[in-house]
Formats: structure tokens, C-alpha cells, sequence
């Protein structure tokens, strides 16, 4: 058919997708229902250590570690604490039984959305999707069990090794969900605080006034504001790694005061600035057919509708500094904050103090 096929897991979803020629969406989606419906379970130890493999890889990855360990440690004993790609001993585990028992628990009408984008008829698609998934039962008593909300827990862990070069640290509070009226707010937020990479050209001069204060000082090699927002909670937070062992203290301080500074005094240019970055980001970040169709499928499982880019847009524009202020407030001043940090950390800011500068004197 000339086109491609492949799947993806994230913590809340598992994605089966195909690229294919417009002639083919009907064979595509049949292929899709076959993948979904009548999975060949042949190949499970052939998987197995693929799988393995992959998890080999992702043990050399400073980001990757540091971002597993932070949901670990701030949604403790919840499902989101455990990693897409499983542990040696689970995966060697999981047998044809365990697979069957998944997919018939999780792979229910209620829990699936069947998306197409580029050129293709929508009624031709809905034809498609009750010709080929109208069998599937409409639910599961999986629903109930994951019905209350993760809690979060502020804590922290520290693997520290000076053997490493480099020290990769995260700092994170609860966030808001993909449902949440302040969800672009917070993305807002996020494009205040920014990313910085020393490698760049022209770092000196990003926008960001953490960015400036990071390059006058060499406190870091990079460093990334993050928003991860799930159906029905987040994490809110920045990441960095450097090689400055000894001013990582630094770094954790200005980063708090340029969050107590968004529930404080962030101006108005400020935030029309981020907007626009953040407008930009969102819209580069639809460039294509896969990366549409992927927009589509999280907003509808998480919200059940999806927003287009123009109402995103609208979304954004109507953020202003009151929302900022108000909104930083209520999930970063005198909140509890989760860290992780991996390598040489021996100067990382002291959890208790972390916390206490969560809030400085007004």
C-alpha cells in the first residue's frame, strides 16, 4: 500500500496509527481494527526483548530517568508513578493471558476515539469506524477503579553518582488537567519561564529573565519549563542539567523567585509576550497530518471535544496578567513540590528549604 504503520504508549493512552495514500483508508482502517480487535500475540518474546532493550537505552538517559523518578515520587502508590516501559521483572513477567485480560478490559468502545486527518472524508470514516469497531463492548468495570483523582505528594528523590559529568534535576508542582479552565493559563506560565540551551546562538538574549540570569552566571547547561497535563491532573515544573556542581543552589533559588514573581509582579509585556511564543509553539507543533491527528485523540479522550487551532488561539488571547497572577497563585505560592535529581547533586537545595522558599515574604 505503500504507506506505514506503527504504535506508540504514553502513561494514560496507547496509540495504533497508519500514513497511508487517501485511496487506502479503507484498507487502513481494517488493518487498524485487525491491530485493535484480533492482535497476533506469536511474537511476545520476540517483543519481549525489543522492550528490554529499549529499556537498556533509557537507562543512559539523564532526562528520561529524572522524569520517571519524578512522577514516581509525586504521585506515589498511584498508577501514573510507574513507567511507560515497565521493569526487567515485569516485562519478563507478563504472559499471553496478561495481554488477553488487558485488552479486553481497556480496549472497550467507551475508551477508544478512531481519528483521520489530511484528506479524508469524515462520513466515509464514521461509515468505517461502525463497519469495524461497532463490536466492541461500550464498557468495562475499569471505569469505577479509575475514577479518583491521583494524589499528589511533595517529596523528593536523590540518586547521586560524581562519577557522572553532568547533574540532571527536576522540580515540580501538581498542575492542571487538559480539562481544566486554567490549563492554557498555565502554558502561559510555562513560556514565561521558558527553555534555555547554552549551545544556542544568542542565548544571552532570550526573552526569559530566568534565561538571563542562568547565562550571566554559567548556573546551567540547559534548562526546560515544562507543563505535562493529563485527563485529570499534571505536573507543573522546570528540568536542567549542568555541569556547575557547585551553583546548582543557585539555579533551584532563582527559579523559585521567578515563580513567586508570577502570582507577584510579572508584567503585562511579559505575558503578551509568552502568548505570542506560546502561539507560535502550538501552532509549529501542528505541522502535519500525524501530529494533527494525535491533537485530536488527546482532547477527545480527555475532554471530550477538540478545540481547533484558531480556538486554541482565542483560548490563549484571552489569558491576561490578572489570570497569570491569580492562577500562580493557586498552584505555586506555599505549594508542595516534588524533586528528583540524578548524578553529581551533592549542592541540591535541601528538600525543607525547597519548600520553605515556596513562599518569600510579599
Amino acid at each position: 500500500m505503500g504507506g506505514n504503520f506503527d504504535a506508540y504508549t504514553t502513561r494514560e493512552q496507547s496509540a495504533f496509527f497508519a500514513q497511508t495514500f487517501n485511496s487506502n483508508v479503507a484498507q487502513t482502517v481494517d488493518i487498524l481494527s485487525e491491530a485493535v480487535q484480533n492482535p497476533k500475540l506469536d511474537s511476545i518474546d520476540q517483543e519481549r526483548e525489543v522492550i528490554l532493550k529499549e529499556q537498556q537505552k533509557a537507562a543512559n538517559n539523564g532526562e528520561q530517568i529524572v522524569f520517571d523518578h519524578l512522577h514516581a515520587t509525586a504521585f506515589q502508590d498511584e498508577s501514573l508513578a510507574r513507567t511507560i516501559a515497565g521493569t526487567p521483572e515485569t516485562i519478563q513477567s507478563i504472559s499471553r493471558d496478561d495481554l488477553t485480560n488487558f485488552i479486553k478490559n481497556n480496549y472497550t468502545g467507551d475508551r477508544m476515539v478512531l481519528v483521520g486527518s489530511g484528506n479524508i472524508n469524515h462520513e466515509e470514516l464514521c461509515k468505517l469506524a461502525e463497519q469495524k469497531f461497532g463490536s466492541l463492548p461500550s464498557g468495562s468495570s475499569l471505569g469505577s477503579k479509575l475514577a479518583a483523582k491521583p494524589r499528589f505528594t511533595g517529596s523528593e528523590i536523590r540518586l547521586r553518582d560524581d562519577t557522572l559529568p553532568v547533574a540532571h534535576i527536576a522540580l515540580a508542582v501538581e498542575g492542571t488537567s487538559l480539562s481544566s479552565p486554567d490549563y492554557y493559563t498555565t502554558l502561559v506560565m510555562q513560556s514565561l519561564i521558558g527553555s534555555w540551551d547554552r549551545s544556542l546562538g544568542g542565548s544571552a538574549f532570550l526573552s526569559s529573565r530566568l534565561s538571563t540570569i542562568v547565562d550571566k552566571h554559567h548556573l546551567a547547561d540547559s534548562f526546560m519549563s515544562f507543563n505535562t497535563a493529563y485527563k485529570d491532573t499534571g505536573l507543573w515544573g522546570i528540568y536542567f542539567a549542568t555541569s556547575n556542581r557547585t551553583q546548582i543552589d543557585d539555579f533551584v533559588h532563582f527559579t523559585q523567585k521567578e515563580w513567586a514573581r508570577l502570582s507577584q509582579t510579572v508584567t503585562e509585556g511579559e505575558v503578551e509576550r509568552a502568548k505570542q511564543m506560546l502561539k507560535g509553539s502550538i501552532l509549529l507543533g501542528l505541522d502535519g497530518t500525524n501530529a494533527v491527528a494525535q491533537d485530536i485523540a488527546t482532547q477527545v479522550l480527555a475532554t471530550g471535544k477538540r478545540l481547533s487551532a484558531q480556538e486554541v488561539e482565542q483560548a490563549i488571547s484571552k489569558v491576561n496578567v490578572a489570570d497569570v497572577r491569580r492562577v500562580a497563585n493557586e498552584y505555586l505560592w506555599d505549594k508542595e513540590v516534588a524533586v528528583v535529581g540524578y548524578g553529581p547533586i551533592e549542592g541540591l537545595t535541601d528538600l525543607l528549604r525547597v519548600r520553605g522558599f515556596m513562599s518569600y515574604n510579599r
